[in-house]
């Protein structure tokens, strides 16, 4: 595989789970101590089942905000929002809670991932960053490569 791997050529999914998997390893994404009682959105019933949802949160953001050039923190609400049922009513979309994102991208500001952009407002990647999901995202391809064989 060339050298040239970024983001866009992993899985969604595959890629949050590795890059959540590092943020657990690494050990210096501050964690706020409300994260096993809280609902990530009022469309929910239940707090996050996963224990490691915060991480994986947090990767999922960055990968977003890598994918686009800046991102505010209502942008991050409506990508993670979902549907609210309603009962016998019809379900409307119902945006996530700002409280959770923003916590989120503070905590990845304070580890170097991401940077606030003070020209168009909200969040954008750092070049470490950018390095540290693109060397992610290398290391999950050749992990793909390797099961294949």
């Amino acid at each position: 595989m060339p050298g040239g791997v970024s983001v866009r050529d992993v899985e969604a999914h595959k890629f949050i789970n590795a890059y959540a998997d590092f943020l657990k390893r690494q050990g210096k994404l501050p964690i706020p101590g409300w994260v096993d009682t809280v609902k990530t959105s009022h469309a929910k019933e239940l707090p996050p089942q996963n224990i490691d949802w915060f991480y994986v949160r947090a990767a999922s953001v960055a990968r977003h905000i890598y994918l686009r050039k800046t991102v505010g923190v209502g942008r991050m609400r409506k990508a993670h929002g979902g549907q609210k049922n309603r009962g016998s009513r019809p379900s409307h979309h119902v945006d996530a809670s700002g409280s959770v994102d923003r916590k989120v991208m503070q905590a990845l500001e304070k580890i170097g991932v991401l940077e606030q952009d003070e020209d168009k407002g909200g969040r954008r990647i750092t070049e470490q960053g950018q390095r540290d999901l693109d060397r992610i995202a290398m290391s999950t391809i050749e992990q793909e490569e390797e099961d294949e064989e």
